[in-house]
């Protein structure tokens, strides 16, 4: 395992990312926008950077955990970023929600510079990456993967191999969040429901987490809404991007997507609403008529 790895943004998925590496024996360097933060982690351990590009002349592997694509370039070819300073044969693993088709046009760009690429969006929420049992999508050449194959399996539980160039990693996280963002819709759909008809809404999480209509965003989402905690773990607006992912990338193929453009409409509505920071739970806040619990 690399000794020396870096970690671009410590959110709460990038956070719980860095400490399982250091965990497993890595000197983990990190830089976030937010310096206090990287010097909070560096406290416990751990070397903080002022920029990517002096996190990058020190490490061979670099882990990218940002919001988006945009970040992403930003982070790479912005000003202070790690492309410029990365060693011929480091590799960049990329663990944001994008589009697939810019996925693989980074691929070929990182190439042009000698920079291995691995296409790696995760998935399975804050807990799970703090404790290594996250789940990442990845798919790169051979050569990436021999170079960070131990560093992956420190991070996650299970690491899906999808193909040996990018974007089939992407696009599968697509249909991972086509999917998340329809069932948190639909919880929030019917949980309002339920309120609306008078149904105490305790009693109905107790039966629904017990019956056929379960889901894991249901039983995971709605616990939030019964405790009236909208602190972001993920919030109202990355759902707004990722859905706008999804549906960007059937429209290229004029594939129809009715449930993820309705599901995408309601979180639109939460975001001009004022709940766009809010947990993605917080679009239940869309339905009139019905009280929700308060914090006790």
């Amino acid at each position: 395992m690399s000794s020396n790895v870096g970690v671009i943004g410590l959110g709460a998925m990038g956070s719980g990312m860095a400490r399982s590496l250091r965990r497993h024996g890595s000197q983990v360097h990190v830089f976030d926008v937010r310096s206090e933060v990287a010097q909070a982690f560096a406290a416990d351990g751990g070397v903080a950077c002022a920029s990517p590009a002096e996190l990058a002349a020190q490490c061979s592997v670099i882990v990218s955990v940002v919001v988006n694509a945009a970040q992403t370039d930003s982070v790479l070819f912005g000003e202070g970023g790690c492309a410029s300073a990365m060693a011929p044969g480091s590799v960049f693993v990329m663990c944001s929600t994008v589009d697939p088709n810019w996925s693989i046009a980074l691929e070929a760009r990182l190439a042009a510079l000698g920079i291995l690429y691995l296409d790696a969006p995760i998935s399975g929420g804050a807990a799970k990456a703090a404790s290594g049992e996250m789940t990442m999508m990845t798919s790169g050449t051979p050569a990436a993967y021999a170079a960070v194959g131990p560093l992956l399996d420190a991070m996650a539980a299970k690491v899906y191999r999808l193909g040996d160039q990018a974007g089939a990693g992407s696009k599968v996280k697509i249909i991972n969040q086509l999917l998340a963002g329809v069932h948190i819709a639909a919880a929030a759909e019917a949980m309002a429901l339920g309120l609306r008809e008078g149904v105490d809404p305790a009693a109905l999480y107790e039966v629904i987490t017990h019956s056929a209509g379960n889901s894991w965003m249901f039983e995971n989402r709605m616990a939030h809404v019964l405790a009236a905690d909208y602190t972001p773990l993920s919030a109202v607006d990355i759902f707004v991007k990722d859905l706008g992912l999804v549906l960007d990338v059937a429209r290229a193929s004029k594939f129809p997507l009715p449930l993820s453009s309705t599901a995408h409409q309601m979180f639109m509505q939460a975001s001009t609403a004022g709940f766009a920071r809010e947990d993605d739970s917080a679009v239940i806040k869309i339905f009139p008529g019905i009280e929700l619990p308060k914090k006790s």
